[in-house]
């Protein structure tokens, strides 16, 4: 069997496990990795900072269902991919990060762009690894992608020495996966009496809620979470990261709930008697006060990771299993109530408790994203940053299909959307990207325009230009009688600073020019576009939960809107003809 270097069976590995793309940057110790590399089919998209490369291998993995990949230096490269890597662990999310590393006989003795990777990133990936001996590259790559994507699945790192990248082995695939301690967590078997006792609590329900998390989406459930749905008659809530799982024009569709989801949701989860928490981890954004969250309710926890269940919420009915897996067989048990007063109810709250907003003098990003929607059909695949933004487009974008919103849930990551975005649309190559963003956030990664620009990408970049940082703002008049200690931000040309990359750059100052300047983006094919939305300064998310304070005392809508003033128009989520058909009653 002929030899091969440890870069050379990195990349043949690599192409075995499907991989098309990684995004990265060379350096020292892995220009080894980038010269096996450059003489492989695998595409190279060199970005413009680390941090970047793992956000697009996150977004390109939410995108298409894929693992990503992202590529990294030693030191300062590694180190570099952390946040990235802490984003893709809260969320989820299956990349493998490969790192250089100096010499094995170095390691410890503070060489040059030398640092702990393994001890860095240990508390922020599923696994990681450090390869001392080419021979063990084949098993190790073969095992990273198999911890990546299996259970419940997040990043994993392989940390590259160099000496173990130019030396020889010889190359052997190894078909079968066997990690010792990884079994169960790999395919945990389910307890189908786990199942019937959810399915009987069920039938005795007369005011159910499904709640769907993100591990709907993982686990490509959304055709057992319609079907469970439709079957029992039940409404369906959403997670942020879980938008998509079910169709919001559904008639059972209530939207998001949690500290900026909809009222009349979280009035309904308080309302409840029953609450079935699908791939879904009842995170402090949901629930508010954790003892008081949905307290006349029985709960069902329906999750692939056990460590998940009871963590914030103590539960009645656990169920530790693949959401799809354990959704089939929920669907062969069920036998649903009668849930028409329940429904009715409901389709008072949505009148009682609408999502509105009122005009102001200045561009509305609510109007914006609402724009956005009507002229992408709900069709788009939406990246965000993190902030007013992100919320806003949780609110007024109708997200119909899944792996349509990438954006950063758990750790809340500003200067996600960019190269998000551009991970993203190099996954779905055919569907139009847009990345939401605020001037803050985007701010963050803006440097990635530059890979946009090379790559010559078609993404939309939509950005909510208030010179705030928002959020931050908006709790600084709610909670810090509006000390603006350091949240004001320069007066940035983003129109100028999209040229200087090569992209196009739009500007629209009034209501009227939101459109045209949507259609314009919309008919570039060739290279972004960046679109600086000059919008209200002191506009905020409304409804809110307070922090501290339990899910259904909201800062309403109505309530806040009456305070800050303005005009007179209303925002509903459906047309007046989409009313009629989307009714509960």
């Amino acid at each position: 069997m002929a030899k091969l270097k440890g870069a050379q069976i990195l990349i043949e590995c690599l192409q075995r496990e499907g991989v098309e793309i990684v995004f990265g940057i060379p350096g020292g110790v892995n220009l080894p990795t980038f010269d096996a590399l450059y003489q492989s089919k695998i595409k190279v998209v060199l970005t413009a900072h680390e941090q970047g490369a793992a956000h697009m291998a996150d977004g390109y993995s939410r995108a298409s269902g894929k693992v990503g990949v992202c590529l990294a230096t030693s030191g300062p490269g590694a180190t570099n991919l952390v946040t990235g890597l802490a984003t893709a662990f809260m969320d989820s999310i299956p990349i493998v990060a490969l790192t250089g590393q100096v010499r094995t006989s170095v390691i410890g003795n503070d060489a040059f762009q030398e640092a702990d990777t393994i001890g860095i990133t240990r508390p922020v990936t599923k696994h990681n690894y450090l390869v001392r001996d080419p021979r063990d590259m084949a098993r190790i790559v073969r095992e990273a992608f198999h911890i990546a994507a299996t259970g419940r699945p997040g990043p994993v790192l392989i940390d590259l020495p160099v000496d173990a990248t130019v030396s020889e082995a010889e190359f052997e695939w190894p078909e079968h996966v066997h990690i010792r301690g990884y079994q169960l967590q790999a395919a945990p078997k389910l307890d189908l009496d786990q199942v019937r006792a959810a399915a009987e609590a069920i039938g005795r329900s007369k005011k159910p809620i499904l709640y769907a998390g993100a591990g709907v989406i993982h686990s490509g459930a959304t055709k057992e979470l319609l079907e469970l749905a439709r079957a029992i008659k039940a409404p369906v809530t959403t997670s942020l990261l879980g938008l998509g799982a079910f169709p919001e024009m559904d008639a059972l569709s209530l939207g998001m709930l949690g500290m900026h989801g909809f009222e009349y949701t979280n009035l309904a989860v308080a309302e409840c008697d029953l609450l079935i928490g699908i791939g879904a981890r009842f995170d402090d954004r949901v629930t508010g006060k954790p003892d008081e969250f949905a307290q006349h309710a029985k709960k069902i926890h329906i999750d692939v990771d056990p460590s998940s269940i009871n963590k914030t919420v103590r539960v009645d009915y656990p169920v530790v299993g693949d959401v799809k897996q354990v959704l089939r067989e929920l669907n062969k048990l069920v036998k649903g109530a009668d849930t028409s007063a329940w429904l009715k109810q409901l389709s008072e709250m949505k009148r009682k408790y609408p999502l509105t907003y009122k005009e102001k003098g200045h561009i509305l990003p609510q109007y914006i994203i609402q724009q956005i929607s009507e002229a992408t059909q709900g069709r788009a695949v939406i990246a965000t940053g993190v902030g007013q933004h992100q919320m806003w487009t949780a609110q007024y974008y109708q997200f119909n299909k899944p792996r349509s919103l990438i954006t950063s849930g758990g750790l809340g990551t500003m200067g996600f959307g960019l190269p998000a975005a551009i991970g993203a649309q190099f996954g779905r190559p055919h569907d139009v990207v847009w990345d939401i963003d605020g001037d803050g956030s985007f701010q963050m990664t803006s440097v990635e325009l530059a890979t946009a620009a090379k790559q010559r990408l078609p993404i939309k970049i939509a950005i909510m230009n208030n010179q705030f940082h928002g959020m931050v703002r908006q709790w600084q008049d709610q909670f810090y009688e509006s000390r603006y200690a350091a949240s004001e931000l320069n007066d940035v040309d983003f129109v100028k600073l999209a040229e200087a990359y090569g992209c196009v750059g739009l500007r629209a100052e009034k209501k009227d020019d939101v459109r045209p300047m949507i259609e314009k983006a919309m008919a570039v094919k060739d290279r972004p576009t960046v679109i600086d939305f000059l919008v209200e300064k002191k506009e905020n998310v409304w409804p809110m939960i307070a922090p501290g304070k339990p899910h259904f005392q909201m800062l309403g809508t109505y309530e806040m809107l009456s305070k800050e003033g303005g005009g007179v128009a209303q925002h509903r989520r459906a047309t007046p003809d989409e009313e009629s058909k989307l009714s509960l009653g």
